[in-house]
């Protein structure tokens, strides 16, 4: 058995990412990239993303659309805030 996950009981797992970044942090930096490669301002999108929910603020490049459209938009703002509030105490 892996170090990611452990039996706890006959039907219970516990499951840890580890050092490996979550799926949202992934989803988050490609959107980013590429919509800073496309000349779009990435925070003004990805606000009106998160806002809206509409898609058209992110850019299909890079399929950067599609990948975030596959990830709750709560769990991208809870990423966001997190990374921020983890910068806040130095711990980046």
């Amino acid at each position: 058995m892996s170090d990611e996950a452990r039996m706890v009981s006959d039907e219970t797992r516990m499951f840890s990412f580890g050092v490996e970044e979550n799926r949202a942090q992934r989803v988050i930096k490609n959107a980013y990239r590429a919509m800073t490669e496309k000349g779009y301002n990435p925070v003004h999108q990805l606000v009106g993303y998160l806002l809206s929910g509409d898609p058209a603020y992110v850019t299909s490049y890079l399929d950067a659309r599609s990948q975030i459209r596959k990830v709750e938009r709560d769990e991208l703002l809870e990423e966001l805030v997190r990374t921020y509030l983890d910068k806040l105490e130095g711990k980046l």
